[in-house]
This record gives C-alpha cells, structure tokens and sequence, in this order.
C-alpha cells in the first residue's frame, strides 16, 4: 500500500496512533504517519460508518480528517506531526473547536 522511499531520512518523532506508540519522521503529515504505521483508515464517516483513509493528500477532499490531542475534525494531511502527540482514528462526526 504506502512505503518510504529508501532514501527517505528524518529524526523519529515518537507519537501515539490510536494508543499504540509509533515512531514517525520529522516533517511527516499526520496522514504519511498513519500510512507509514500501515492503518488502512483515518476515520469512519458519520451516517453510514464507511472508513474513509488519506485520499489527495493536500487538502482538498477531507477524507483524512483525525483527532489529534482530543480535538477531533483536524485535516492530518496539513497537520505536522510533533513529539508527544496522540492521534486518534475518528469515529462518526465531531465537534469543531471553536
């Protein structure tokens, strides 16, 4: 499905995805994150449960749409990565922070 290129370098970011720990590279997308962890979705969609996964990865579809941090609805293909931060599979529609 998603591999590194092998010449592909960066310092690991340790991060949580969904409870797990994963070591992800510095400058990684929350999107390349979870598909260099091998997840196959970001979220399931509100009416009918479908698993939407990372689709154009610049902003544009909102298919990767995650909770990172507790705050739910944030694009992972336009969000960094960071040390520490907990990443979490979105479940039907969230509330948008204000």
């Amino acid at each position: 499905m998603f591999k590194r290129l092998p010449d592909t370098q960066g310092a690991a970011v340790a991060v949580t995805i969904d409870g797990e720990p994963f070591n992800a590279r510095e400058g990684d997308s929350v999107a390349a994150a979870l598909l260099a962890a091998g997840r196959s979705y970001c979220r399931e969609t509100p009416v009918t449960g479908a698993k939407r996964a990372p689709y154009c990865m610049m902003g544009v579809c909102f298919d990767c749409l995650v909770t990172v941090d507790g705050i739910g609805n944030r694009q992972g293909c336009l969000t960094r990565v960071e040390d520490g931060m907990r990443i979490e599979t979105q479940h039907g529609k969230r509330e948008a922070r204000a």
